[in-house]
């Protein structure tokens, strides 16, 4: 086997970014998979060089100019500078893989840009593309495991990768870990919802967070597990056989239904400073928040006494709501959101917009069947800039009505002001404050009101939210220029555009 020169590129972010945000933070979004594949591929024999874009690097000259192959690891949001990248690659005669997120949501558009797209990897997946690694052109290679790779990496094996990453990082440096792949749940709109639970062997997450106490005194982790703590006694005797309490900064996404009494005592003896449940609904998916048989009013109370103890246990909480699911009508979940603000002042909202992400979720296809979905271009489509779903109980006009009215309440200068003094901590009441006048908070309040604007002033945007015209308003393919600013000439003919009914045509 010939030894190649290898690049892998993570995108964390979808643009050049000069932003303070994205120079504090993007370096720790790192993801797991792009590390775990540039240390297969050394181990295979082969030269690798690796980079977390986080918006300030030069793809170009960061890479040897004599590389032979590309991996890129991309979610959606990011694919339009996927696409730009393989392009400028694949005409130097590179070969190119897409993996990541977007190559398992859409892999037939994908395979139009790449020689290889590739969804579940395993080892055996990547010794078989670097032992036949060919030009697939004009339409890339499709590649599987079937399934979610049972053993990873180690940190300590692929450290090398890890603290070249957080060496961008100027402050907060956090470690990125797998405890699970897959998810119990079933909530249907969800990547993750059809992926078998897995919990990773515990032996190695101990020995991973002893190898960390040998580079940083208390180290910041961050747990990638879709759902953290399904397998909890046995994960926090993981922890524990690592280290004495608190020796390490833990964040992890969690499920309400989790968070017990019992287990929030863990958890802070453990060292967890921030956690992130999803509610999403006030009047479904109550399997995740223990509120299965309530909904409306008496759920806001139930959930709000629960985020409330839990800020007993852990200094920062961050909420997630799902905005237009099918089960909301009228102005009702949205004043409900409000008041749960109003009595969990502590918590940060994050809210997102129904997303259909072409074939992550079984219920994507009902979307399509129904003709509700919309062919808004990728670069949008992360969970708020668009919704490529037409809401089943609103009309546009009225949904931005009430989505812009809840995002100015949740980020106003007195809901600001009242989470800064009910938060404790510096770090905590930082982030807040930076995340709410940034762009996730007033920077999208901002997009919100342009958007409402020019549904009511110009009837071909219009026409496009309704599904009546194919045709991309300017002020789309305006902001996609801007944002790929070099990598604009690059973009390839036709990637302004996908088939939003891939999925269904091809299950048809």
């Amino acid at each position: 086997m010939q030894a190649l020169k290898i690049g892998i590129i993570d995108l964390v972010c979808k643009s050049p970014s000069k932003s303070l945000w994205g120079k504090i933070m993007h370096a720790n979004l790192a993801s797991i998979m792009p590390q775990v594949i540039a240390t297969w591929c050394e181990q295979e024999g082969h030269t690798v060089t690796m980079i977390c874009y986080t918006g300030n690097e030069d793809l170009i000259r960061e890479l040897p100019n004599d590389v032979d192959l590309v991996f890129i690891s991309s979610f959606t949001q990011a694919a339009l500078l996927a696409y730009a990248v393989s392009n400028y690659f694949r005409s130097h005669g590179v070969i190119t893989v897409l993996g990541g997120p977007h190559a398992r949501c859409y892999p037939d558009d994908a395979t139009q840009y790449f020689d290889y797209v590739l969804g579940f990897t395993n080892r055996q997946i990547i010794a078989e593309l670097l032992n036949n690694c060919t030009r697939q052109r004009p339409i890339g290679k499709k590649m599987c495991a079937g399934k979610q790779p049972a053993i990873l990496c180690s940190i300590q094996e692929r450290w090398k990768f890890i603290e070249a990453t957080l060496k961008k990082a100027p402050f907060l440096k956090m470690v990125p870990i797998l405890g699970s792949v897959g998810c119990p749940y079933t909530c249907p709109f969800c990547i993750d919802s059809t992926v078998t639970y897995r919990a990773l062997d515990f032996q190695t997450i101990s020995s991973d967070l002893k190898f960390l106490l040998t580079k940083y005194k208390r180290p910041w982790i961050g747990w990638h597990d879709p759902n953290f703590g399904i397998r909890f006694d046995e994960t926090m005797q993981a922890i524990a056989s690592a280290a004495p309490p608190k020796s390490f900064h833990f964040i992890a996404e969690s499920s309400l239904s989790v968070l017990t009494d019992d287990h929030l005592k863990k958890l802070k003896g453990n060292g967890f400073t921030a956690l992130l449940p999803g509610v999403e609904s006030w009047y479904d998916l109550g399997n995740k928040s223990r509120s299965s048989h309530i909904t409306g009013a008496e759920k806001v109370k139930q959930i709000s006494d629960h985020i409330n103890n839990v800020f007993h246990y852990v200094p920062y909480v961050q909420t997630n709501f799902v905005l237009g699911l099918d089960s909301d009508a009228g102005a009702e979940p949205f004043e409900l959101t409000k008041r749960f603000i109003d009595n969990s002042p502590s918590a940060f909202p994050g809210f997102s917009l129904l997303t259909a992400f072409g074939e992550a979720a079984p219920l994507n296809l009902e979307y399509q069947k129904a003709g509700r979905v919309l062919p808004f271009p990728f670069h949008f489509l992360n969970n708020h800039l668009a919704m490529n779903v037409k809401p089943k109980n609103y009309d546009w006009v009225d949904f931005y009505d009430k989505v812009i009215d809840l995002t100015e309440y949740a980020f106003s200068p007195k809901a600001i002001y009242r989470r800064l003094m009910h938060t404790r901590g510096f770090n905590p009441k930082w982030m807040n404050v930076m995340r709410a006048i940034s762009s996730e908070g007033w920077g999208r309040l901002k997009f919100y009101r342009q958007i409402r604007q020019n549904l009511i002033q110009d009837r071909s945007f219009r026409q496009y939210f309704e599904g009546e015209s194919q045709q991309l308003p300017e002020f789309y393919k305006n902001i996609i220029e801007k944002d790929l600013g070099g990598w604009w000439k690059w973009l390839p003919a036709g990637a302004l555009s996908h088939n939003a009914y891939a999925y269904l045509q091809k299950t048809s």
